[in-house]
């Protein structure tokens, strides 16, 4: 789950890591206000949208003026902001953050990320800070610090020294980033956190180490035992269709291409959407409806698909193992009789109860295409939403 700037701050502040004073205006009249009440001479008004690259696409600005702040908080409320990470489409801008303007002597990037290589929670600083850190991995990888944090330990004060040595500061520059550091690693494992990251992080003119920015990304699986981060969650700024998904417990990711796919196992749909790529097509959503699902769920997980627009044709490929042919072939009856059936269907089954499953298929009086194989039902999709 993702979370605005200003509300990774809230946590943040809550837990000891510095950031600048700021309000969240959902208005032009409260962006005016918060600056009032936050005081001059120099405010930041900073677009709120679930994207980095908001500096490059004009959503953040920095105002001089009361009249600064009323200008460029109409100009971007109710716009949308196209980023490298939104996508074309773009985001709307719905909410803004007015913050204070801070003295900045020096920028630094500072990540904090599961590697799953080593398993562990790790460090990442590099002193190319306020820019893309994927580009400095990319063209200077030697510039990016990490340090792998033992689980059983914790961060260390002689790791903090290192990456702050590291990054060029010294002395109560070096204790200032090492008790930033510490925090910013108490709010990672508090929270359960997938992603922590600051870019950039501000050595200030006294000698100050603070966020500028700040983004937090948490565990999904972690949100049960995380209820007042869970609170936090932006509906507008997720798919629809991945909100209804979550609501059946289904694992659906919506795409950009016109095969709708339903499939019982993630490795399983994996494979459904290279096979469609290698026959030339495009799948619009990767759809795992799990090994114990229900008829309520897969007449769900049809409903979602068919709601896409831009779906042309939909491939039902089910290996029943746990999950039943026969409750699946149910699910689809149950589903087309509620929404109708307007695109191709192709239906592959596989496994348990599978004779079963095609006589009820045929006995529906669908107009259903049974396929043989993963290969066939590619194959069929495709030559039925180009006949």
């Amino acid at each position: 789950m993702n979370i605005h700037e200003y509300q990774a701050k809230e946590i943040f502040r809550a837990n000891g890591v510095k950031v600048p004073r700021g309000i969240a205006a959902f208005s032009v009249d409260e962006a005016v206000k918060a600056a009032e009440e936050l005081g001059g001479p120099i405010w930041v008004v900073k677009a709120q949208i679930h994207a980095g690259g908001r500096g490059k696409a004009g959503g953040v600005k920095l105002a001089r003026s009361i009249e600064d702040v009323r200008a460029f908080a109409e100009g971007l409320l109710g716009t949308t902001l196209v980023t490298h990470q939104t996508g074309p489409e773009g985001k709307v801008v719905n909410r803004l953050y007015i913050e204070e303007g801070v003295d900045i002597a020096k920028e630094f990037y500072l990540g904090v990320v599961i590697d799953r290589a080593t398993d562990r929670v790790t460090f990442m600083a590099s002193t190319e800070g306020g820019v893309e850190i994927e580009t400095v991995a990319e063209e200077t990888p030697e510039k990016i610090l990490k340090a792998a944090i033992d689980p059983a330990v914790g961060l260390t004060a002689y790791q903090t020294r290192e990456l702050g040595f590291g990054l060029g500061l010294s002395g109560k520059q070096v204790r200032e980033f090492g008790r930033f550091a510490s925090g910013l690693y108490d709010v990672f494992t508090k929270t359960d956190c997938s992603l922590a990251e600051i870019n950039p992080l501000v050595l200030t003119g006294d000698g100050g180490i603070i966020a500028l920015d700040a983004k937090l990304n948490f565990d999904d699986n972690a949100l049960y035992r995380n209820k007042d981060i869970l609170e936090y969650r932006d509906l507008s700024e997720e798919d629809a269709q991945e909100i209804e998904a979550k609501k059946y417990d289904l694992s659906y990711i919506n795409l950009d291409g016109n095969i709708g796919c339903m499939v019982n196992g993630a490795g399983l749909a994996m494979a459904t959407m290279d096979i469609i790529k290698h026959y030339g097509g495009e799948p619009a959503n990767f759809l795992d409806v799990g090994g114990g699902a229900n008829e309520e769920k897969v007449a769900a997980a049809f409903r979602i698909i068919t709601a896409d627009e831009n779906v042309k044709g939909i491939f039902v490929n089910i290996f029943g193992g746990i999950m039943k042919c026969d409750v699946i072939a149910t699910g689809v009856i149950e589903a087309v009789k509620q929404v109708g059936l307007q695109v191709p269907l192709v239906v592959r089954l596989e496994g348990t109860n599978v004779e079963k499953g095609k006589q009820l298929l045929n006995d529906s009086g669908l107009d259903v295409i049974s396929a043989d194989s993963m290969a066939d039902g590619a194959k069929k999709i495709l030559n039925a939403i180009t006949a």
